[in-house]
């Protein structure tokens, strides 16, 4: 960022006298003090800041304090800086899309009188869109919500309002939540939700703090209001203005709640829907539940790598940019966006999604001539939301059209389609476009934009309306037209009597200060002289030549200007009267704009099906109470289409009562955290609509995904890496169900090794006994491996029937060379090493470092080196060092011993006396010094 602003020379420079700059700074110093607040003034061709503004700009985007100047004189100065068009358009996009702690706003004026022209915040960009996707397009549909959290007999209720301004839709939700607030995490994840208000009262609240914690993960920009804007009084009335249709549905919808209606009701007032009148009957009102999509944190999110970041090196590096290959402008990618942040839960919809992406796989013809089509078709939402403002100009009118002519392609590209689901294509696309594209709809828009617009001039990039369209317009036209035909009769007739060749020696302008006016060059002048000084009238002389007129000449001038005066304003009413008739078509647009959406959503599904390293399969789904979530020859999908990456698939057989848990221990640098997230990857990448990266696919839909994946700190709300692993841990175990899938990767790392392996251990058995969901569970904890063994000797316990299995990600040492040498599969089994100083010499440690580093790590674990014979030059993974007893054996050894402990600890020894306590002890001794025969890992204890 610094690269691109600091070159400073292209600053504007702020120029006001003295009596101007006292009167802003007088202005300035009224405002009231809002430290979120980014405040910039127009200056008309640039823009400035001041103050502490000032200052955030130049460090923040400039990079240096330098650009700083001061604005007044002793105590009364203020810092100030320039920004350009450019360079505010930049500002802005950060401030509004990518950043979630500041707000915008626009000031218009001079001296010491401005207004407030424009505000905006990360949720309500409305009033910025011209300047922010000028020349982008928009990604994402930002959406503003409110909270009004109720703790009521140990209960934490959530009642939940939301607008989403760009697809004109309220809603709200109401429902229970935990002391972590995972569900409304959720709720904000899958509604792509950028600000949330609060009643200021809720800080004194209990759980104020993990509130705050689940909305700064989300990236939200918090904004506290009175507790008395929450309130439902005239909610329906005043969504009876604003939603569309009939108001009982609405008054029906309302009753279900109690406090979701005060959180919309503080919504309505906050983004003042009620005052511009191009709001009404053009909302949509829903409820939001739940439990209709998968639910994802923003901790899944991160560890799947779900969204784009700036930070990514390249478009593969996310899942979004990786299967965003949508052709239209912008609808498309937003759509994706979306799907990708509420996968489906529905076993038939997800089958409907890929049944279309199939048939648009298995033709080639199809799909690559809807491609080409959509490309032409333009962000429709976006022109139609610019329509209804009655503000917009005939430009998004004539994109509108120029996407609408292409319509009759896409249907008849559809209606060839004659393969196995072609019924299925005709009910969701070929139908409706039918319908939406007849003369009753859409046929009317294109007949209104042929016959109003001047369709010819578009070449010439003029949007003017056709002078037939109306007869005055007609009329002023040839009006004005004949006036101009006699301007340039009169300037052939004057260059004959001037003896001038016209346009060479004599030439007409049209200046802004005199109108119509000749003009010729200072070498000519000395030939016309006399008659210049008797005939005509000079009116400038300057470098380029000299401008003169005559009484015809402005007369017919006058009469021109007066012409097209006339003419201008009745395209201008004109102009109007076509926006606001076009506007009327708002339901055509916005119906066929999610069709169309779709529509390049699938295509992009299907195209990166086939144009992947290694093409995607279908997966097989089944509800989540049935079936087993088994991909063979599975692949990360963003992993492999990183240049350079050979990927090797690998296995993942998650079968209930046999491998529903999965504890994965290996070497550093083996895969395992890349084999748990692509397990993730596939199944939102099938729950989504997509072919997988797999050679055969089954998945039991799961209802939500929880990653306990990386390590990371926030300092400054005071959370240590370990405190952000426990939060993310905790979420998990009060949020998941035996329908969801848990990933977690390292868990107990963060603090000493006793902790940590007895929270892992802990935590296995709850996730085992308790959460009973499928689990991917990656460690170095090896001693974790026990768990598959603990319950050898009943056959008939939870665990046995719910299925725990080891496996380990393999790799190969050379024991001549010491060399590691990754072999990136997962296979069954445990493995009791994890081969960190072999990757510590990957890193090109010191030799001395390294050779201490064996020393210690000898002594600590009692390994003896293994003696190399002649026959024998290479070693499997688990072979490199010798324990006294193998793995298998070790974790038989450790699952006894841990069940002679739980045994010796549910004795009621209070009850019992002496005796017969000492008998149960004496029994239980008896029992493990019997299983010790057959475990050199437990003999060693007797």
């Amino acid at each position: 960022m610094a690269d691109e602003f600091q070159d400073q020379n292209k600053l504007p420079e702020l120029k006001l006298d003295a009596k101007q700059a006292l009167g802003f700074i007088s202005f300035f110093k009224t405002l009231p003090n809002d430290s979120r607040a980014v405040r910039f003034f127009d200056r008309r061709d640039y823009y400035t800041a001041h103050g502490d503004n000032a200052s955030f700009i130049a460090k923040t985007y400039y990079c240096t304090t330098t650009v700083l100047r001061q604005l007044g004189s002793g105590s009364n100065g203020i810092s100030s800086v320039s920004v350009s068009k450019n360079m505010f358009e930049t500002i802005a996009r950060d401030l509004l899309l990518e950043r979630t702690d500041h707000t915008l706003e626009l000031y218009e004026g001079s001296g010491s009188n401005w207004r407030l022209s424009k505000s905006g915040t990360p949720g309500n960009i409305g009033s910025f869109e011209d300047v922010l996707f000028a020349n982008h397009e928009m990604q994402d549909s930002p959406v503003i919500a409110a909270l009004y959290p109720v703790i009521r007999e140990n209960e934490i209720i959530i009642g939940m309002g939301f607008i989403d301004l760009t697809n004109k839709i309220l809603g709200l939700a109401e429902f229970l939540d935990d002391s972590q607030f995972t569900s409304v995490e959720s709720a904000f994840v899958a509604l792509g939700c950028k600000e949330c208000l609060l009643p200021v009262d809720c800080r004194k609240s209990i759980g104020n703090k993990n509130l705050h914690d689940a909305l700064s993960r989300c990236g939200v920009l918090l904004t506290e209001r009175k507790k008395n804007e929450f309130k439902s009084r005239d909610l329906v009335q005043d969504l009876g203005r604003l939603v569309k249709g009939s108001i009982e549905p609405v008054q029906d919808l309302l009753s279900n709640f109690e406090y979701a209606s005060w959180a919309l009701g503080a919504l309505l007032s906050y983004a003042e829907l009620l005052s511009d009148e191009s709001n009404y009957e053009s909302y949509t009102f829903k409820r939001y539940n739940l439990d209709s999509y998968m639910r994802l944190d923003s901790a899944a999110l991160r560890a799947l790598n779900v969204l784009e970041s700036k930070t990514d090196a390249n478009k593969n590096f996310s899942l979004c940019g990786l299967m965003n290959r949508t052709c239209t402008a912008g609808m498309g990618k937003r759509l994706l966006n979306r799907w990708l942040k509420q996968p489906l839960l529905d076993v038939n919809e997800i089958n409907r999604r890929l049944d279309l992406v199939q048939a648009f796989v298995e033709d080639t013809a199809l799909r690559q001539d809807l491609r080409q089509h959509l490309k032409r078709i333009s962000d429709i939402e976006r022109l139609m939301r610019s329509l209804e403002k009655r503000r917009a100009s005939l430009q998004p009118i004539v994109k509108l059209y120029q996407s609408s002519i292409r319509l009759p392609y896409i249907k008849s590209s559809l209606e060839s389609y004659d393969g196995q689901f072609s019924l299925l294509m005709k009910e969701r696309y070929t139908e409706p476009l039918e319908y939406w594209t007849d003369d009753d709809h859409l046929n009317k828009f294109v007949g209104l934009v042929e016959a109003s617009v001047d369709l010819e001039q578009l070449e010439n990039g003029e949007y003017m309306i056709s002078s037939g369209y109306d007869p005055k317009l007609s009329d002023l036209k040839d009006e004005r037209d004949a006036v101009e035909k006699r301007i340039y009769e009169l300037h052939k007739k004057t260059a004959d009597e001037l003896d001038l060749v016209p346009d060479k020696g004599l030439k007409l302008d049209k200046a802004s200060q005199f109108g119509h006016v000749f003009r010729i060059t200072k070498k000519e002048e000395p030939k016309i002289r006399k008659k210049l000084n008797n005939q005509f009238i000079t009116l400038e002389t300057r470098k380029d030549g000299i401008k003169f007129t005559n009484t015809k000449l402005k007369k017919l001038g006058d009469q021109y200007q007066k012409l097209l005066d006339e003419y201008n304003s009745c395209q201008r009413e004109l102009v109007a009267r076509v926006v606001e008739t076009a506007a009327t078509f708002f339901e055509v647009f916005e119906s066929l704009a999610g069709i169309l959406s779709e529509l390049d959503v699938l295509l992009s599904f299907s195209d990166l099906a086939i144009s992947s390293p290694t093409s995607y399969t279908r997966p097989s789904i089944t509800p989540s109470d049935e079936g087993d979530i088994v991909l063979e020859g599975s692949r990360h999908p963003c992993v492999e289409a990183q240049d350079g990456v050979n990927f090797i698939p690998n296995d993942c057989s998650l079968v209930r009562e046999k491998s529903w848990f999965q504890i994965i221990t290996g070497p550093n640098m083996g895969g395992k955290s890349t084999f748990i997230r692509q397990v993730g990857v596939n199944i939102l990448m099938a729950q989504v609509g997509s072919f997988v990266p797999c050679e055969k696919a089954r998945i039991s839909i799961r209802d939500c995904i929880f990653a306990r994946v990386g390590a990371g700190d926030c300092q400054l709300r005071g959370v240590s890496t370990f405190m952000q692993e426990m939060l993310e841990t905790a979420s998990i175990l009060k949020g998941a169900t035996d329908k969801s899938l848990i990933i977690i990767d390292e868990l107990g790392r963060g603090t000493s090794t006793y902790d940590g392996f007895g929270l892992a251990w802990a935590i296995c058995e709850h996730l085992v006994e308790v959460t009973r969901a499928p689990t991917l569970f990656a460690t170095h904890f090896h001693e974790l491996t026990a768990l598959a063994h603990e319950n050898d000797h009943n056959e008939l316990s939870e665990k046995a029937r719910l299925g725990i299995a080891n496996y380990h990600v393999s790799a190969h040492i050379d024991s001549s060379t010491r060399k590691l040498t990754m072999l990136y599969k997962v296979e069954a089994g445990a493995c009791d090493q994890s081969f960190g100083i072999h990757v510590a010499e990957f890193a090109n440690f010191p030799e001395s470092v390294v050779s201490l580093a064996r020393e210690k790590a000898a002594e600590l674990e009692d390994f003896s080196p293994i003696p190399i014979t002649a026959d024998d030059s290479k070693e499997e993974v688990g072979s490199k060092r010798k324990r006294v007893c193998g793995p298998d054996d070790a974790s038989k050894g450790v699952a006894r011993a841990h069940q002679f402990l739980k045994d010796f600890a549910a004795l009621p020894l209070e009850e019992m006396g002496l005796q017969k306590a000492l008998e149960q002890v004496g029994k239980l001794r008896n029992d493990i010094e019997k299983d010790a025969a057959d475990c050199s890992w437990l003999r060693q204890f007797f």
